[in-house]
């Protein structure tokens, strides 16, 4: 019994891997469930053992990219928001093949035509975003800004016909992040400056 318990978790797991791959960078519409069951090595019987539809797998694989995802931004941030700029706004993020890939970005095109389901999953990914990056920032608007500007630059640059553009983009979206950065810490520096001053 706990073989078998194991094994089908096992078996969602190499699903859902590679749906999450496929979906990031294909979309809902261009990936079929016998494309994701044969990455997966396993036949389309065994789809519906762990799933009861398409939009069920999609939610589901949404949830375990973004998990790849912030795993990544996690160890390529050192526990700084402008590291998280430089990694998350990169050529090398646009080129990613790889799982590694932030669905958030990637997806947010497909999203808007997908059912409540779907989109419930993408809000609470973006959600979980957002906080990642509130844990550097500490202030919620500043990281709902910040992480707006991230996956909006990226989804933008990833879609301009032209290298040099999308490179101003990402470029452009970089220092806007920076900028918020150096401006609350500007902001930190001159309320305690006001608080010392008044305390003479």
């Amino acid at each position: 019994m706990a073989w078998n318990k194991t094994h089908k978790a096992q078996s969602k797991d190499k699903i859902l891997q590679s749906a999450a791959l496929l979906f990031t960078h294909q979309g809902f519409e261009q990936v079929s469930i016998d494309q994701v069951m044969e990455k997966a090595k396993m036949t389309r019987g065994a789809f519906y053992s762990h799933f009861s539809s398409k939009s069920d797998l999609y939610a589901q694989a949404l949830a375990k990219a973004s998990k790849v995802a912030q795993q990544r931004i996690s160890t390529n941030t050192r526990n700084d928001l402008q590291q998280l700029a430089l990694s998350y706004l990169s050529v090398q993020h646009i080129n990613d093949i790889t799982e590694q890939a932030c669905p958030l970005a990637f997806l947010v095109s497909d999203i808007n035509q997908q059912d409540a389901t779907v989109r419930a999953a993408y809000t609470d990914i973006f959600e979980k975003f957002i906080q990642q990056t509130q844990d550097l920032t500490q202030d919620r608007q500043l990281a709902i800004q910040n992480s707006v500007m991230m996956i909006g630059g990226l989804a933008i640059a990833r879609a301009i016909e032209n290298n040099d553009f999308s490179d101003e983009i990402l470029q452009a979206c970089q220092c806007a992040v920076k900028a918020s950065s150096i401006n609350k810490k500007q902001c930190a520096k001159e309320k305690e400056k006001e608080k010392e001053e008044g305390g003479i």
